[in-house]
């Protein structure tokens, strides 16, 4: 017995010793890359990055106030479109989906539509709304962020959905209630919080998605508001920039990547900070 008590506390003392090995090893990499991006763009947020457009190669000076009002813009859309369709796809599979083939069905899809690559998202928006168009546009470029953030919303309000209890339906329909008004001012109103930190945290997600604008809404070096035409955005000026030899864009680059990197990290520490008590019970 004390020769087995001894080799479990051995290789509980190893397994733990790993452990935290691989953590500290994570968490070293983590604050390695913040602190590059973070030494090398905030040096570059000024007043100018938030006020002037891209510059032309080689051009001095300049800044991302055509991308960032681009990726507001699309963003924006790309909210305003999948924060309905995938709070009322949530509200469907949890109240009304249990036993249907229909639900099983957009369950699945979702789960795909949660594992599939952004790139091939951008391909099948740009096969449906660009090639037959033939032009890129910031329409485009919207519908591609929905379609990666309506599954992201829908399984969150699913889950969150889920975890209402049964006796506050069963309460609510013994008043007369009927099913579609439970779920909406009752259920729903329930877990508020968790489904918009799901709606959060999928801006979160396609804030700084790269590979589907490039195939929808493409870029522009110029000022514009007019979102039927290709649009800039601050993923894909990064992503241009980056690869450029001039200094001058490199710096911008590094800026919009410190500010995304900013906006995503301030969104997940809200959602966590303000909705973290906010389930239900």
């Amino acid at each position: 017995m004390n020769a087995r008590y001894l080799r479990r506390k051995v290789l509980n003392l190893f397994n733990l010793t790993m452990s935290a090995s691989t953590v500290v090893i994570g968490l070293a990499a983590l604050a390695w890359i913040l602190w590059t991006l973070f030494y090398n763009g905030l040096t570059a947020l000024d007043w100018n990055f938030f006020t002037q457009s891209t510059p032309a190669p080689g051009s001095p000076g300049g800044g991302m106030a055509n991308a960032i009002v681009g990726s507001l813009m699309m963003v924006g859309l790309a909210t305003l479109v999948s924060t309905p369709v995938g709070i009322l796809a949530g509200i469907y599979l949890a109240e009304y989906g249990d036993r249907s083939r229909f639900a099983s069905a957009t369950r699945f899809v979702t789960d795909i539509m949660l594992s599939a690559p952004s790139i091939v998202i951008g391909l099948f928006v740009y096969a449906i709304a660009v090639a037959t168009t033939k032009h890129f546009s910031g329409w485009a470029g919207s519908l591609a962020m929905s379609l990666i953030a309506v599954p992201v919303v829908v399984r969150t309000t699913e889950n969150m959905l889920r975890l209402v209890p049964g006796s506050l339906r069963e309460a609510a329909f013994a008043l007369g209630a009927p099913r579609w008004k439970v779920s909406l001012s009752i259920t729903l109103r329930a877990v508020k919080g968790g489904v918009v930190t799901g709606v959060l945290l999928a801006v979160a997600r396609i804030v700084g998605e790269t590979a589907p604008l490039l195939f929808t809404a493409l870029n522009n070096q110029f000022f514009t508001a007019n979102i039927n035409k290709p649009m800039a955005s601050l993923p894909v000026a990064i992503y241009n920039f980056a690869l450029s030899p001039y200094e001058d864009w490199q710096r911008l680059a590094w800026g919009g990547a410190a500010l995304i990197a900013i906006v995503v990290l301030g969104i997940n520490i809200l959602t966590r900070v303000v909705f973290r008590d906010q389930t239900p019970r």
